[in-house]
């Protein structure tokens, strides 16, 4: 099946340096190889990060760690980081029209159709959409925290044939390559074989991702019907590789044929667990087999203190956790209650 639409990530590490200056050679790659695939009829959906960096050396200021600050400098940039694409994007005869999107526009029905049509317009235009993560306003209970999970979630959006997630490493390892000499390139990894890499955060302080926030990008996107390929941004005409047959080195997560709704998505690899309740088999097997809800007569312990509407993650004593889900009330009047917990609207199944 051919390629006609695309969604290509590329990260903070990759387009800026350790200095915080604008990569100009990897942004010219990647403006030239989204036009040779536009060129051949493939729709394009960029990702991209770096605003937080951009506006750190705009403002000639050391990196803070408080959060408002931070938030700050990301609207400074943001700016920097579109005038640097729109200016490389319209040497080649192409416009960017820039999306800064939120958790919500996921999880609230309204919101998703909204982006979607605004996606959908940019498209038809042949408008190529630059999007990002509302960092300026985002707080840390409302946020993606790395744009890796916020592509693999546009892909559903747009129902892309591809997430292309560009970084610094040609692939994921069996081992960390950095520190083991023999570390095998995965060229094909199944969902059911990510316990089998090496995995792990952002190591260089200036990205927010790493390679365990792609694997849970392919998580999403495999359970959206998308394939994603995981490659550098380094590697020589690697977007036109992706469409056209296949950059190597790489690593394919291949899509499990299903498109899980994007509300459940979101639940369950879109939000942040504040608390986490214990169920019996029976509660278990209900959730599981049957898309019951969960209903406080199969709850056996409850960890955390959170309020109705918090995300939490449901597991067995024996069997760890299986599902996440929206709790419809307060972690404090569980106990001893009746009725519905949390609903199977509200509910992911993870395994």
């Amino acid at each position: 099946m051919g390629i006609a639409r695309l969604v290509v990530k590329v990260g903070t590490t990759s387009l800026t340096s350790d200095t915080g200056e604008f990569r100009t050679e990897v942004a010219a790659g990647l403006v030239q190889g989204i036009d040779e695939v536009r060129r051949s009829g493939v729709e394009v959906v960029l990702v991209v990060s770096g605003a937080i960096a951009l506006g750190v050396r705009r403002l000639g200021i050391a990196r803070p760690s408080e959060a408002a600050v931070l938030q700050a400098i990301s609207a400074v940039g943001q700016v920097e980081l579109l005038a640097q694409l729109a200016q490389r994007f319209r040497a080649y005869g192409m416009e960017i029209g820039q999306m800064l999107l939120a958790p919500q526009d996921f999880g609230d029905r309204r919101q998703y159709l909204h982006a979607r049509a605004t996606l959908e317009e940019l498209l038809r235009m042949r408008v190529v959409p630059v999007i990002n993560e509302n960092d300026a306003v985002a707080n840390e209970e409302i946020r993606f925290g790395d744009n890796d999970r916020l592509a693999a979630l546009v892909s559903h959006l747009v129902h892309a044939d591809l997430l292309l997630l560009l970084t610094d490493l040609p692939g994921v390892y069996d081992a960390d390559p950095r520190r083991v000499s023999g570390a095998r390139l995965i060229e094909r990894l199944e969902l059911d074989a990510f316990d089998t890499v090496h995995a792990q955060g952002s190591i260089s302080g200036r990205g927010s991702g790493g390679m365990s926030s792609k694997l849970a990008a392919a998580n999403i996107a495999a359970r959206s019907g998308v394939d994603c390929l995981i490659a550098s941004a380094q590697t020589e005409g690697v977007i036109v590789a992706a469409v056209q047959a296949r950059p190597a080195p790489s690593t394919l997560i291949p899509s499990l044929g299903v498109r899980e709704p994007a509300r459940r998505l979101w639940i369950a690899y879109a939000t942040d667990p504040e608390g986490s309740l214990v169920v019996d088999e029976g509660a278990r097997a209900a959730l599981c087999s049957s898309s019951a809800s969960l209903l406080a007569v199969g709850i056996r312990q409850v960890h955390g203190r959170f309020m109705a509407g918090a995300t939490v993650e449901i597991e067995t004593a024996a069997g760890g956790v299986f599902a996440r889900g929206i709790t419809r009330l307060d972690a404090s009047a569980i106990v001893g209650t009746r009725g519905v917990v949390v609903h199977r609207d509200d509910l992911a199944i993870l395994v």
